[in-house]
């Protein structure tokens, strides 16, 4: 079979104005950077605003292995299937990172007959709208250094109290911890400080939560970057830097058009990081793509434990929709991976018994997809599983899957959409259709007036499975801080391991009885939530020994490879 990159140029792309008008937008809202992609002025959200509401369908999965699963590659092939139905869809992702790009992903835009094309132009620069993060958030930066350097009169800020760091979109381990203002005193303030990855910047969270231009405006204003000498919050509107950031990002805002392989519209916009952030493609998209067809079909970041979480309590307050199924990727290898007999490690050959056929091992693993179900149930809405068939897989193994997840009372659909494209995912687009077409009880986890503490004991008890919560005497008085200063009705936003529904990458499965440790908590404001840290979080990403950079380059053509 070719690679992703082969594959990609083989698709025959229509005009994005075609595209357009198939989910009703006009030309004139269309902004186009070169042939293959165009932004889509938010004049369009009021334009569509008097079209039929969409089914609104969430695409998770179980916890994953190091590898991933598929789930972008299965929301392609799942918003590529509704045409081969008679339906009409729209797909709504995030938009890659470069650093993994170049890191050991390669790239992220679906894969095989199921991708977003072209997926150079995905997994590259696009319109520049991480950059515009890049360069907003360190504004903000460089407005607070100047700020301590310059010593003005109206608020002193306690040097050992800034949290904001810079950003740079690139995996670079030596940036994690720094010092900054080496030199002569003209050179700034000596502190310590680091950067972390563009996706992890509080910044990309708002712009993917943000539903206004206003909006945006309003939560750059509100973010928190340290505290004065009195303890006292000081905010990107304390530092007059919220205007200027607005405007780098004016053009950021606006959702990306593209196509997939079998041209069903995609909108690419933000990539907020899935560990500390929601890790969910933008409000904005959504508000475009909820009446621009039949079904709009959106991506959660890791497992059903965090980005559907996420999702559901965060990203659905924001933009007041609410979904109407969601689908649950699971794989014949990561069931197998949490029976706990088999070890997959990233960048290393898949051990051989792995491979071999052996439906048992599909059973031993069946607690983690069985709580996924039930995670997506607590809120109200009706899971269908996908099965994500690999070549390596066997029939009695896919068997072993659809007899747990139809036992648990979900619906299930075996899908070939890597290697057929919508062709082969027509089972789960009957399946979807099916468990949208019910009436819905969506709910949230907790109320809004809900302390902090009592939220996160309900992911924890609720998603996770623990038994409790422990918090160090620093993460209790960060949270008592936050109350005292009106954050306690903002929700929650658990940073953890994604490898494991509990806080411990080495536990498989569904652990139970085991308590969820609280070491630090922050708050991202402007993005509208509060992050309790639990475990150590690498919010900027190393190189591996091998990193996909080394593949990457320029033929004689001028044509990008090592793309995958």
């Amino acid at each position: 079979m070719p690679n992703d990159l082969q594959i990609a140029r083989q698709a025959k792309l229509r005009p994005l104005g075609e595209i357009a008008r198939g989910m009703g937008i006009r030309e004139e809202f269309l902004e186009p950077y070169g042939d293959s992609v165009a932004k889509v002025k938010l004049g369009a959200v009021e334009e569509l605003s008097d079209r039929p509401r969409a089914k609104y369908v969430v695409v998770s999965a179980i916890t994953p292995t190091p590898l991933g699963e598929g789930k972008t590659t299965t929301t392609v092939g799942l918003g590529q299937a509704f045409s081969h139905i008679g339906k009409r869809a729209t797909v709504a992702i995030r938009q890659p990172a470069m650093g993994p790009t170049f890191g050991i992903k390669g790239g992220a835009a679906g894969g095989g007959y199921s991708q977003v094309v072209p997926m150079e132009l995905l997994n590259l620069h696009l319109t520049g709208d991480n950059h515009a993060v890049t360069a907003a958030h360190n504004l903000l930066a460089a407005m607070l250094d100047n700020h301590i350097h310059q010593n003005d009169d109206f608020f002193h800020v306690d040097r050992h109290s800034v949290t904001w760091r810079r950003v740079l979109d690139v995996n670079d381990r030596v940036l994690r911890n720094i010092i900054v203002g080496l030199g002569p005193q003209t050179d700034g303030i000596i502190r310590e400080t680091g950067f972390d990855i563009t996706a992890a910047s509080e910044v990309m969270a708002i712009l993917a939560l943000s539903t206004s231009l206003r909006d945006l405006r309003e939560r750059l204003g509100r973010i928190v970057v340290a505290s004065d000498t009195g303890g006292n919050p000081i905010t990107a509107e304390d530092l007059k830097a919220a205007g200027a950031m607005a405007v780098i990002l004016r053009e950021a805002i606006k959702p990306n058009l593209m196509q997939t392989f079998e041209n069903t519209p995609v909108l690419v916009h933000a990539g907020p990081f899935g560990n500390i952030a929601h890790g969910n493609s933008s409000v904005m998209a959504d508000l475009i793509g909820i009446h621009a067809g039949d079904f709009l079909v959106t991506e959660a970041g890791f497992g059903a434990d965090m980005g559907a979480e996420r999702f559901f309590n965060i990203k659905c307050r924001a933009s007041g929709l609410r979904p109407d199924a969601a689908v649950l990727v699971a794989t014949v290898r990561a069931l197998k991976a949490h029976s706990g007999r088999h070890r997959i490690k990233a960048g290393a050959p898949l051990p051989p018994e792995l491979l071999a056929e052996n439906p048992d091992d599909v059973h031993a693993g069946a607690a983690n997809l069985l709580k996924q179900i039930e995670n997506v149930r607590l809120h109200g809405v009706s899971p269908v599983v996908a099965i994500n068939a690999f070549p390596t897989d066997h029939a009695s193994e896919h068997a072993a899957i659809r007899s747990i997840a139809e036992k648990a009372g979900a619906r299930v659909a075996l899908c070939e959409h890597f290697t057929r494209g919508g062709a082969g995912a027509v089972e789960l687009a009957e399946a979807v259709a099916e468990a949208a077409a019910e009436p819905t009880s969506f709910r949230f986890l907790y109320p809004e007036e809900a302390t902090l503490r009592e939220k996160i004991e309900a992911v924890a008890t609720k998603v996770y499975g623990a038994s409790g919560v422990e918090y160090d005497f620093g993460a209790a008085r960060q949270l008592d801080a936050y109350e005292r200063q009106g954050f306690g009705r903002l929700p929650v936003c658990i940073a953890k391991t994604h490898l494991s529904i509990s806080s411990d990458p080495n536990l498989l499965g569904a652990p139970m009885g085991w308590t969820l440790p609280v070491r630090e908590v922050r708050a991202s404001v402007g993005a509208g939530f509060i992050y309790p840290i639990c475990g150590e979080m690498r919010t900027m990403p190393g190189l591996s020994r091998h990193p996909a950079a080394e593949r990457i380059d320029i033929d004689e053509r001028g044509e990008i490879v090592g793309l995958s």
